[in-house]
């Protein structure tokens, strides 16, 4: 759709359905459908800058965020801080923070129509202020549920990486989510609400897939590191085992085993992903010279 500070913003196809459907079954709420597509253009802005909140925060801390995309469900901001719990943390909080700015804002907007009599004079407009207040609120409340993988859910986990370390807190916010996921269920059988349902699942499947990466996270935490390798920029040494994958086939490899080529299918692979701090390197940069004294 658009660029702002070089990030990219997308919007999927299936965003235009739902806008059409929700458009269309909240009619009565106005006298035109103008103002139903109003309020779901306003839906659109504060799940953007929500997202942009996420990304711009991330690139505060020294992050990787170059991309948004919006879909029915909202949006997600492809962020990527640094692998520190305080760089985490500032980067999935910036997204809520966004909604806390605005509330106030949005608040006194609706007190101020309410005061000049709008509900009378310009009732179409005051109930789009209303809305708008409303559906701010219900992403802030939303979002800060302690559930993974939604903000709340990996505040959490950040919080809990102080003490816990990454894999530890990983793990434990997915547990905790699945328990989140259990009441979801139940709440989208009870009030008969197809969304919520999707949601759930939606949420079930990040958080198998958030246990499935914290497991894999304590595997590389216990395996033995290479000797006469670092990664030029966080001095780590790279772990010895499959913990490299190729894009090609899929399949996982030790690259320094082979020499960054994948013994599956062999596809030569130019740079070399440090597992610990992000960092791309080529293969020959993680080599320590012989002559240099040992880094204390």
């Amino acid at each position: 759709m658009f660029r702002f500070a070089g990030i990219d913003v997308f919007l999927h196809w299936s965003w235009f359905l739902i806008a059409w459907y929700e458009i269309q079954i909240r009619q009565g709420n106005y006298s035109s459908p103008l103002w139903n597509a109003l309020e779901y253009l306003a839906l659109f802005v504060i799940v953007t800058m929500h997202e942009f909140g996420h990304s711009l925060a991330c690139r505060q801390v020294g992050g990787t965020a170059n991309q948004i995309v919006l879909w029915p469900l909202g949006g997600v901001a492809y962020v990527d801080p640094p692998q520190r719990p305080g760089a985490t943390l500032w980067s999935i909080a910036a997204g809520p923070l966004v909604n806390v700015v605005l509330s106030p804002i949005l608040f006194l907007l609706v007190l101020f129509a309410r005061a000049s009599g709008w509900q009378t004079s310009l009732p179409d407009a005051y109930n789009l202020f209303r809305a708008v207040l409303f559906i701010n609120t219900v992403i802030l409340v939303f979002n800060l549920l302690p559930i993974y993988p939604l903000d709340g859910g990996q505040i959490l986990r950040s919080l809990l990486w102080f003490g816990l370390g990454r894999a530890r807190s990983l793990k434990v916010a997915t547990i905790i989510g699945f328990v989140g996921v259990a009441g979801l269920i139940l709440l989208a059988i009870a009030a008969q609400s197809v969304w919520i349902g999707i949601m759930a699942v939606f949420i079930l499947m990040n958080c198998w897939s958030g246990l499935r990466a914290a497991q894999i996270m304590s595997q590389m935490e216990n395996a033995p590191r290479r000797v006469g390798f670092e990664c030029p920029s966080c001095h780590a040494a790279p772990m010895v085992g499959a913990f490299w994958g190729c894009g090609k086939c899929r399949k996982s490899f030790d690259t320094f085993e082979t020499h960054g080529v994948c013994p599956h299918c062999g596809t030569q692979f130019n740079a070399t992903r440090c597992l610990d701090c992000g960092s791309m390197y080529p293969l020959d940069a993680w080599i320590v010279p012989t002559d240099l004294p040992p880094r204390l």
